[in-house]
């Protein structure tokens, strides 16, 4: 039994990493270039309040992979780089679900307001790491093409700082409804 429990966690961890991956070919740009919406952190989430973070980071890993393979020949510069803002940066991503117990405890409970801010706290925490690695790439691989005067580590907050805020907004807004309008999606054949 334990073996098909496992094996329904990596389909469904599969399924989502490749929403995940569908959902980065929707225009996701905010008008500046530099300020992107990555919707796939929504399904991502979704999964990783599901299923712990563990799960969660493995559909990250293969969200990641897939990212590279599929959209990341214009930005592969190293391998230090690549490993950095793909396998790591997609990964540290299912850490939302470090607050996964916490969100279903209180779901059962009835608690809503509790799992809200559950859900968006752990969403909070895996945006900021994933942003955090794209930050430090930006520092050490891409802040030669920082404006002249101006320094590679206020070049990759401007840069990277926008997405996070934007995604962290979006982010805040979705998990808030996704709890309150579908709480089963987080509860629901957890066994």
């Amino acid at each position: 039994m334990q073996r098909r429990n496992d094996l329904r966690i990596l389909v469904e961890g599969a399924i989502f990493a490749g929403l995940a991956m569908a959902l980065e070919y929707v225009p996701h740009d905010l008008g500046v270039s530099s300020v992107q919406f990555s919707y796939g952190l929504i399904p991502l989430g979704v999964y990783s309040l599901r299923r712990g973070p563990v799960p969660g980071m493995l559909a990250g890993l293969v969200w990641g992979l897939l990212d590279m393979w599929l959209r990341g020949s214009g930005s592969l510069l190293n391998p230090v780089q690549i490993i950095l803002e793909y396998p790591v940066a997609f990964g540290v991503v299912g850490l939302i679900g470090i607050t996964a117990p916490y969100v279903q405890q209180h779901l059962r409970a009835g608690n809503i307001k509790r799992a809200v801010a559950g859900a968006v706290g752990g969403f909070i925490i895996g945006d900021f790491l994933k942003y955090l690695c794209h930050y430090f790439a930006g520092v050490f691989f891409w802040g030669s093409y920082a404006p002249k005067g101006q320094s590679a580590w206020l070049y990759s907050l401007i840069i990277n700082g926008g997405s996070f805020i934007a995604n962290l907004i979006m982010g805040v807004i979705v998990f808030a409804l996704l709890v309150r309008v579908t709480p089963q999606l987080f509860t629901r054949n957890l066994e």
